[in-house]
């Protein structure tokens, strides 16, 4: 049964579709979508739990990737001249993650990846010290019963800290975070866990599509050392890191990570 997820649908051309990161929604995405729409039809997704869109039920990787594909497969199927169509999937930090479950489970749906400020792993481990401290992220899952709005509100400042323009950006994070009002603490927490657990290192190599990994510099949760390692893992990449920029490129420099993603989709 496909969950009915939330997705705004604007502009006409091939399919391009939007997917945002943990505790947040697509609304976050603001003056890039209209930018994208004017040569593509975007669709910007709610993630399962997030935004308007239902939890799904167990919440894992692999069940929220296949409620996005089924969601957007119904999405496009319904628009004029959709159909089978390759897609190109962006997916920022957690969305990210999905993005990539989604190209590995359903290859020939997706055309080009664009993975931004993500990772396959956003824990750290003995192998992998691209990440952030496996205790420092549970902590927010555990300060979200007790705490919800304030837990939101730090992770946002943790994902522009040391960025140039970060203000601006942690800004207007704060002005869309509870604007399609709160997620179920529970829900988020099992996102979180998600985001935790998952460890996608040793599947990247087999994704063989186009794909476009864009890092902020001064990442501190997604560190730019992973979209690199990501980078020489996949098969055919390009890297675009932005300099200056944190977890929110899209929103700290916008002009520059619009022209990465417009040049990659145009083929340039």
């Amino acid at each position: 049964m496909t969950v009915p997820l939330h997705i705004e649908a604007v502009g006409s051309g091939p399919p391009l579709v939007l997917l945002h990161g943990w505790g947040l929604h697509s609304g976050l995405w603001g003056p890039l979508v209209p930018r994208l729409a004017r040569r593509r039809r975007v669709y910007a997704v709610d993630l399962p739990g997030h935004g308007h869109s239902p939890a799904v039920e167990p919440f894992a990787l692999d069940t929220v990737a296949a409620a996005v594909a089924d969601a957007v497969d119904g999405a496009v199927g319904d628009a004029p001249g959709g159909g089978d169509a390759p897609l190109a999937v962006l997916g920022w930090s957690f969305g990210g993650l999905v993005a990539m479950q989604w190209a590995l489970t359903r290859p020939r749906r997706i055309g080009k990846l664009l993975l931004v400020c993500t990772t396959p792993r956003f824990a750290a481990a003995a192998d992998w010290p691209h990440a952030m401290a496996p205790a420092t992220l549970r902590q927010f899952a555990d300060e979200l019963a007790v705490a919800y709005r304030h837990t939101l509100q730090r992770f946002l400042a943790l994902q522009v800290h040391g960025s140039e323009r970060g203000r601006a950006a942690l800004a207007a994070m704060r002005h869309e975070l509870f604007a399609r009002g709160e997620a179920a603490p529970a829900g988020l927490a099992h996102a979180l866990d998600t985001l935790i657990d998952a460890d996608l290192r040793a599947r990247v190599p087999s994704l063989a599509l186009p794909a476009l990994v864009i890092a902020g510099t001064r990442d501190a949760l997604a560190p730019a050392a992973a979209s690199e390692w990501v980078v020489r893992a996949l098969p055919d990449a390009r890297y675009a890191p932005i300099a200056g920029a944190g977890h929110a490129p899209f929103l700290s420099h916008p002009d520059a990570f619009a022209a990465a993603v417009e040049g990659f989709l145009d083929g340039g």
